[in-house]
């Protein structure tokens, strides 16, 4: 099977690319899939963390950090990343997914700021070279 990658655009600043990774997270749960949110350090997983406990608004969405526990939406670093079976990844770091042919989804959430989108640039341009072929969707505001 092979590894199907979205890139989620976000259009302003005043999107957040972490809301948007909770209400993905919440979709991939709710079809029965097993999530990982990959953040760029354990800073960042700790501010997922709480942010997941708020958000979606109205919904629980049970997660913990990667390495802490297991349960269906995970948390955690580039370190973690082969400790815990995924279905779905998010990825909120700056760089590729190394080996993301082994998810049946890999979803890309790209910051409308400019120096944030380069590394997304950079990350599209490395699945294409690994056969992928990355779709793009707009994310306007609601």
């Amino acid at each position: 099977m092979a590894c199907q990658v979205d890139f989620y655009v976000l259009q302003d600043d005043t999107q957040s690319a972490d809301l948007l990774a909770c209400r993905l997270a919440l979709m991939a749960w709710e079809q029965g899939k097993r999530i990982m949110v990959l953040a760029a350090s354990d800073t960042e997983c700790k501010r997922l963390d709480e942010l997941m406990w708020e958000h979606p608004h109205g919904r629980f969405l049970p997660h913990a950090l990667a390495h802490d526990h297991t349960t269906s939406v995970m948390i955690g670093t580039v370190a973690e990343l082969d400790s815990h079976a995924s279905d779905v990844l998010i990825n909120l770091t700056p760089t590729a997914v190394p080996e993301a042919g082994r998810f049946q989804r890999l979803l890309e959430l790209v910051p409308a700021n400019d120096n944030q989108r380069k590394a997304s640039r950079e990350k599209f341009r490395d699945y294409r070279a690994c056969g992928m072929e990355p779709v793009t969707h707009p994310i306007n505001r609601n």
